[in-house]
């Protein structure tokens, strides 16, 4: 049978101070570093199946690392 989700669970989410503090690393590390982070948050946020779904944070952390990379395709 299948569990409900927990809704009042409150999810880990970066604020936009975290979302700042974060691209400002991200710029200051090696093409090849933000690389490896971007990598790795995509791992996170696949859907392995039906009932796990990434979260909100692992999700927040791969738009930033493709947002600098994206900056330094230009």
């Amino acid at each position: 049978m299948a569990r409900r989700p927990d809704f009042w669970k409150r999810e880990d989410i970066l604020s936009r101070q975290d979302l700042k503090s974060l691209a400002d690393r991200l710029g200051q590390m090696r093409q090849s570093v933000v690389r490896e982070f971007y990598d790795r948050a995509y791992r996170e946020c696949r859907i392995v199946n039906n009932s796990t779904f990434p979260t909100a944070r692992a999700l927040q952390e791969l738009v930033q690392a493709w947002k600098q990379l994206r900056k330094w395709r230009r």
